[in-house]
């Protein structure tokens, strides 16, 4: 039993990964493709829309500015130093644990993609643009999002999953 669970966590990790990694890498090759640099397709008319962007900063444009070679290997640095951390934790997920092993996946998978396209071409692409009248929310990509859900998911995991089965035991060591 212990080792089906075991082995449950790195399936999970180990599925989720690549499966995660290769839908950002497609969608982000259909948008080159298909949509001019800065040119968008309207998706829902007044609240979606598929823009191709060239972000130079981090998630959801923060950072951004000029394409420079100290800002591309400072983000590979942080990327790195984000895949080691998620590696550590993992070791430390506990084996019957669900979403822990699936949040670090979408994580490390988003981190993963993002950092594809630093190397490949200097900047994330972004395509995801959300909007409502004036108000424009930062164009964002599937490596963003996965990013994005699995720190919500580990918040659900940490706060109510665990707690109904009546532990009571801190926030970090819940999952882990």
């Amino acid at each position: 039993m212990l080792r089906e669970k075991f082995t449950r966590k790195y399936k999970i990790f180990l599925i989720a990964l690549p499966l995660i990694l290769l839908w950002d890498q497609v969608t982000k090759y259909l948008v080159r493709q298909a949509v001019p640099i800065y040119g968008s397709i309207p998706v829902i008319e007044g609240f979606f829309k598929i823009t191709h962007v060239k972000n130079t900063g981090a998630a959801f444009g923060l950072f951004a500015g000029g394409v420079s070679p100290f800002r591309t290997l400072f983000f590979m640095a942080i990327t790195v130093g984000a895949v080691i951390v998620i590696l550590l934790i993992f070791r430390r997920i506990r084996a019957d644990r669900i979403l822990a092993p699936l949040s670090l996946a979408m994580i490390m998978a988003g981190a993963l993609g993002n950092l594809v396209d630093r190397i490949r071409w200097g900047y994330v692409i972004d395509f995801l643009d959300l909007y409502w009248r004036d108000y424009h929310w930062p164009a964002f990509n599937v490596a963003d999002s996965a990013i994005t859900a699995a720190v919500f998911l580990l918040l659900i995991e940490n706060l109510f999953l665990h707690k109904k089965q009546g532990e009571s035991k801190g926030l970090t060591q819940r999952a882990w």
